[in-house]
């Protein structure tokens, strides 16, 4: 069975950095691609970093050369690092494999104040 369970998001001021973490268990870890999303208020879920199973990254363009994706192989974890935040970077971030699974982690709330 598969678990998200995603942590780190915070309330920061614009320019500040977080690192957000994400726990996962089951099998899923080694064999897919791994990827983080996020959900601003009102809009819809997006994908903002891919880190493949070769170690590819890509990034969507808002966060591209902000946002770093990297993994964890012992501790099945992904993490994002995020980077000179921008009030419109709030939103709850969430990871999951790319494509996502239908069950989806609690997500964590990052917050950017201006």
């Amino acid at each position: 069975q598969v678990q998200l369970v995603e942590s780190g998001g915070g309330l920061v001021q614009a320019g500040g950095s977080l690192t957000l973490s994400c726990a996962v268990s089951g099998s899923i870890f080694s064999l897919n691609n791994m990827g983080w999303y996020r959900q601003a208020p009102g809009k819809q879920r997006e994908l903002v970093a891919i880190l493949s199973r070769a170690g590819d990254t890509n990034y969507a363009d808002s966060v591209k050369g902000r946002f770093a994706i990297s993994r964890d192989n012992v501790k099945k974890t992904v993490y994002l690092r995020v980077n000179s935040l921008k009030p419109e970077d709030t939103a709850v971030y969430y990871c999951n494999r790319v494509p996502p699974f239908t069950l989806w982690g609690q997500g964590t709330q990052v917050t950017v104040s201006s």
